[in-house]
C-alpha cells in the first residue's frame, strides 16, 4: 500500500510541474507592445531547434486564430518525407500574464503546457523569433516561405547573445511552398 501512495504521490507532483505556466529562459525578455491581432495568421518555420515531435519534418507552418472564448487557436502543419504524408495537430495557447506581453504557453496534449515567447518581432509582424521555456527550443519565422539574408542574420545575432546554441538550428525545407 506504501508504494501505492508513493506513485500516487509522484504522479500529482509531475502532474503539478507539467500544468504549471511555463516561463522564458531566465534572462529572456518576450517582447512587449505585443499586438496578438497583428500575429494572428500563417507563419512559415524557417529554422528550429530540433526536437522529437519535429525531427525531420519539412514544409511546417504554423496557423493562429482568436477564438470566440479568448483563447487562441493554434493549427501547425507539416510534411513527413519519411512516410510521405502530410500531418496536422491543433492546440491552443493562453497569454501567461498581460496580452500587451509575448509570453504564451501551447499545449497540444490536454493540460500540459509548454513556453512560447516571442523574443522579436519587426515592426511589420513579417518575421519573428520564439523561444520556448529553455534554451532548447527556438524558432525563426516568417510570413513567406522564406527570409532575407539580412533578417536571419540579425535574429541569429539576437538568439546567440541571449545563449543559444545557433549551430544546432535546423533549416526547414520550404521548397515548393
Amino acid at each position: 500500500m506504501k508504494i501505492w501512495h508513493i506513485a500516487t504521490g509522484l504522479a500529482v507532483m509531475a502532474a503539478l510541474v507539467a500544468c504549471k505556466s511555463p516561463t522564458p529562459p531566465k534572462g529572456i525578455q518576450p517582447v512587449n507592445n505585443f499586438d496578438v491581432s497583428r500575429y494572428l495568421g500563417k507563419w512559415y518555420e524557417i529554422a528550429r531547434m530540433d526536437y522529437y515531435f519535429e525531427r525531420g519534418l519539412n514544409h511546417v507552418t504554423a496557423e493562429y486564430s482568436l477564438k470566440s472564448n479568448g483563447t487562441i487557436r493554434v493549427v501547425n502543419r507539416s510534411y513527413d518525407p519519411s512516410i510521405s504524408e502530410w500531418k496536422e495537430s491543433e492546440g491552443k495557447a493562453l497569454f501567461v500574464g498581460p496580452k500587451n506581453i509575448a509570453a504564451l504557453k501551447v499545449s497540444f496534449f490536454g493540460p500540459f503546457y509548454a513556453g512560447y515567447n516571442v523574443i522579436a518581432i519587426d515592426d511589420d509582424y513579417k518575421y519573428a523569433l520564439v523561444s520556448g521555456q529553455s534554451r532548447d527550443y527556438l524558432w525563426i519565422l516568417s510570413r513567406t516561405s522564406e527570409i532575407p539574408q539580412d533578417i536571419r542574420d540579425k535574429y541569429l545575432d539576437i538568439a546567440m547573445k541571449n545563449g543559444f546554441r545557433i549551430n544546432e538550428l535546423v533549416w526547414v525545407n520550404q521548397e515548393g511552398q
